[in-house]
């Protein structure tokens, strides 16, 4: 197969879903779809919510709403994805997208974990106890224990919905080193129970109101099955740009360059720099933009979700520009997180796939729903001509091609 391109440059929007998956009713989310329910509350409360640039690519194709027009020559192809996994977490996502599709969800804890694996871990390092242990919010959980945890100097230790074991820790008052020591120990008491992620929260402050959290965030994930898509690509010579969280998800295996940024903003800019110095010939710059999930979906705020899209919406045609025609342009998402559900945790939805060019070859097309994420892992080896590789991914091989 040749190629029609160099680079992919794929961007994640994390969480932005597009409606309710077939098995939502399974998770309790058939009535979940982030991008209508936020243009739906924008339109409620008279709040100017436009995505002009997204609109131009297709968006509305896939949801058309107040703010969300449907085009009639959308400028990229688009598509409806529905996931194979059984999960809404970002592993799950990200891991089917490269082209793994799970056939058992991660365990979860809605209990907490046991008391024996905790005081374990803490007497192996010097730890003098631990607090809360159950599922909670990660900006509430501060406040709640954040005095404690200054006094005491034990860890407050929370879950969720995902499978996850979350370590939130002052950086001011016990260093961040100290922290990402404890959450690597952590994980390694977790693996036998085969938990998803190991996330180290840091936050600065001290006193409820005042406790935030900061950018540096770590994650400490169980290593995906291989090979998958950017272990190939690495087997083949390519590169693997991984910014935000990228290199987290995938337990920092087959990331051969990598901006750990941490927010919206500065994770677009590395995307850009990425892409105005390529790390190679050939190769993924694979993007996760975090604030949509954790910022605004997890705190059910759908005014600063509209925010955050317009932001992104504002600065498409800089990543536009910057692309040559040897470049494929795709974004998608890894799960939903309406914020308007109940709860605070992920929602199982479907996401919008959607893929542009400045190739002369390029066609956009309206491509309807497409089984499984791993058609990003299919369109990525396609777009780059690595037939072989596509061919050691079967979930991948699988999936129906979405590029001519």
């Amino acid at each position: 197969m040749s190629s029609a391109y160099d680079r992919v440059v794929l961007v994640v929007l994390d969480s932005v879903g597009c409606g309710a998956a077939r098995d939502a009713v399974r998770f309790g989310d058939e009535k979940a779809h982030t991008l209508k329910h936020i243009s739906e509350w924008a339109a409620l409360n008279g709040f100017a919510f436009e995505l002009p640039n997204l609109a131009r690519w297709g968006l509305g194709q896939i949801y058309s709403g107040f703010g969300i027009p449907r085009t009639p020559r959308p400028q990229a192809s688009t598509a409806i994805l529905s996931e194979l996994s059984p999960g809404k977490d970002t592993t799950t996502g990200h891991w089917e997208m490269a082209g793994t599709v799970l056939r058992a969800e991660f365990p979860v804890y809605p209990e907490g974990f046991a008391k024996k694996l905790l005081d374990d871990w803490c007497a192996e390092n010097s730890l003098p106890g631990w607090l809360c242990n159950k599922p909670a919010s990660g900006t509430t959980v501060i406040d709640e224990y954040g005095e404690e945890h200054l006094r005491t100097g034990k860890p407050i230790v929370y879950t969720s919905g995902d499978s996850v074991l979350q370590i939130a820790w002052s950086e001011e008052a016990f260093g961040i080193e100290k922290l990402y020591a404890i959450s690597k120990s952590a994980r390694k008491y977790v693996d036998p129970l085969g938990v998803g992620r190991v996330i180290a929260r840091p936050f600065v402050g001290r006193k409820p109101g005042e406790f935030k959290r900061t950018e540096n965030r770590r994650d400490y994930s169980v290593p995906p099955p291989a090979p998958n898509l950017l272990d190939l690509l690495v087997e083949e010579g390519a590169f693997v740009a991984g910014v935000g969280k990228i290199e987290d998800i995938f337990a920092h295996r087959s990331v051969t360059h990598v901006e750990h940024t941490g927010r919206n903003e500065t994770s677009l800019e590395a995307t850009l720099d990425f892409v105005k110095k390529s790390p190679g010939p050939r190769g993924l710059i694979f993007t996760n933009l975090i604030d949509f999930d954790q910022l605004h979906g997890h705190r059910r705020n759908p005014k600063t979700y509209a925010e955050a899209l317009m932001a992104f919406d504002r600065f498409l045609p800089r990543l536009e520009a910057a692309c040559g025609p040897r470049d494929l342009l795709v974004l998608t998402a890894d799960h939903g997180n309406d914020p308007t559900h109940a709860g605070t945790d992920h929602t199982r939805e479907d996401v919008p796939l959607l893929f542009w060019s400045k190739n002369p070859a390029f066609r956009a097309k309206e491509l309807g729903r497409r089984e499984g994420f791993a058609t990003v892992a299919r369109l990525t080896l396609d777009a780059l001509g690595l037939e072989r590789a596509l061919a050691k991914l079967p979930d991948a091989a699988a999936a129906t091609r979405v590029l001519d």
